[in-house]
């Protein structure tokens, strides 16, 4: 660890951090295969990103190029992920990039992080659930003839409160409670429709394909347009005058930006490191597998989509649905809302296990309550926290309009892939003697390119996103200062406490 004990930059060594995961009152079950974090990679990328923004980025911003800013965001991710599998199969320990950061850069950027990633899988949860919702309640109306009195079916279908969503984020805590085997062993049945609902997108659509719809398979380039100036212009648009267009060579990295949000969720697997039966080899597999098997249906299904039906006719909501509604495969459509909805389960679960495993970590460090870190005796698993953040998600569900807060996920996941990356560098310089199971290939070069690309798509968010997220982690460091910086374990060691 650090020698200056009283620095807001102290370091954890990983020494620590794994002995910190044996203690019986703050240790989690270890329960969970390379299959286990592969169903759960994939059961929580594949969901919003390719029932949704498939529609969005082809109509708005790369046409059928959309596959190839599937295969950018992908590159991205993969990037990242190589850096993710070399600190989760070297640093087993709950937490994510929170524990990478506390182990190579120091406690005050992980903290950052950690508040990051509490705020990313909170606000993603709350989305997808009420996303979920309106999905069941369409099938109700339509399939069931059922419908919920207005107030109580949300925000967006002008009620008060949505029902559905707080129940689907309690039900989902009670099972996380119970235990992470059987969230995996009920996420790998949702997976299992979930990726039959995707392969049918792509096999039956493959019959009703036109080459026409191909041409031209890049647009022509346009101007974004004067509405997207001020507080919504992409910031590199403020600060060096670029201006990101639609369409055209650029608008694949432009809709690279948007649909980066589908890709979300593999680095949640790095979150259950410690409940991993064998995490040095079980990790990267998990991680990079989960990455390459959703990257292949999404530019599979992307092609397919944009073949059946002409980019700039495709629906905004429900691009898939509504393609084989154009080609008269009623049937179809309604399979393919079914699975959506049945989808949408597993990554609010996914999510949640990941945030109130990124807070039972910090927890367990002392920078929030320790009281948080305390496993159920019989499940093994954070309860409290697990319970406190899943209350407390499902109220913001409850009351919460469905809105587009994609880019301020994504600039939060991005900005987690920064220090991740930065992380696998420092690590390698200070602690070249530690044993790597997994070592992230041709360092520093993999790293600084996953820092760039990382940093280029961040700058394609609009400003005011940039705003959102600076005036959070100011609010962040203000607490930690008031209370994580005091009640920190490595802050008691400097003064001498029993640790």
């Amino acid at each position: 660890m650090s020698k200056d004990l009283n620095s807001p930059f102290r370091t954890k060594t990983v020494e620590q951090s794994i002995r910190d995961t044996e203690e019986p009152e703050h240790a989690l079950r270890k329960s969970l295969s390379a299959w286990d974090l592969t169903v759960f990679g994939v059961g929580v990328i594949i969901g919003t990103g390719i029932f949704v923004l498939t529609g969005i980025a082809a109509r708005n911003n790369a046409g059928p190029a959309t596959a190839l800013a599937f295969v950018v965001a992908g590159i991205v991710c993969a990037l990242a992920a190589l850096c993710y599998a070399e600190f989760a199969s070297t640093v087993p320990v709950a937490g994510s990039a929170y524990t990478f950061s506390y182990a190579s850069i120091g406690e005050l950027p992980a903290w950052i992080i950690g508040w990051d990633l509490v705020l990313e899988f909170a606000l993603g949860t709350a989305v997808v659930a009420v996303g979920w919702s309106g999905y069941v309640r369409h099938l109700m109306d339509t399939n069931l003839g059922w419908t919920l009195p207005t107030s109580l079916a949300g925000p967006d279908a002008g009620g008060h409160f949505d029902l559905l969503a707080f129940l689907l984020v309690l039900a989902l805590t009670v099972i996380l409670v119970v235990g992470t085997k059987l969230s995996a062993r009920i996420t790998a049945v949702v997976v299992a429709i979930k990726v039959t609902v995707v392969l049918l997108v792509i096999i039956a659509g493959l019959f009703f394909i036109k080459a026409d719809n191909y041409s031209p398979f890049i647009p022509p380039a346009q101007p974004q347009g004067e509405g997207v100036s001020g507080w919504h212009a992409p910031l590199v648009q403020v600060l060096f005058g670029y201006e990101p267009t639609n369409f055209g060579v650029m608008g694949i990295f432009t809709a690279a930006s948007l649909i980066f949000f589908a890709f979300i969720g593999f680095d949640v697997v790095a979150t259950a490191a410690e409940e991993t039966k064998n995490p040095q080899r079980d990790m990267p597999r998990g991680i990079l597998g989960s990455l390459l098997i959703c990257t292949v249906l999404y530019v599979a299904v992307t092609l397919v989509v944009t073949g059946m039906q002409k980019y700039s006719e495709m629906s905004p909501t429900a691009p898939l649905a509504e393609a084989f509604k154009s080609v008269n495969q009623p049937f179809f459509s309604g399979a393919i809302s079914l699975g959506a909805a049945v989808g949408l389960i597993t990554v609010c679960m996914i999510l949640l296990l990941g945030q109130t495993r990124v807070f039972f970590a910090m927890s367990r460090d002392g920078l929030l309550p320790r009281v948080f870190s305390v496993t159920h005796p019989k499940y093994r698993t954070p309860y409290r926290a697990t319970m406190l953040l899943g209350g407390i998600i499902a109220i913001v569900a409850g009351f919460t309009s469905l809105k587009t807060l994609a880019e301020l996920v994504n600039i939060g996941t991005l900005f987690a892939f920064v220090v991740v990356a930065l992380g696998v560098i420092i690590l390698r310089k200070t602690r070249p003697d530690l044993h790597r199971s997994f070592r992230t290939p041709w360092v520093p070069f993999v790293p600084i390119v996953s820092i760039a690309a990382s940093f280029w798509l961040m700058l394609n968010l609009p400003t005011e996103t940039w705003a959102r997220f600076g005036a959070w982690m100011i609010i962040g460091i203000g607490v930690y200062f008031a209370y994580g910086y005091r009640n920190s374990r490595l802050h008691k060691v400097g003064q001498n406490a029993e640790f």
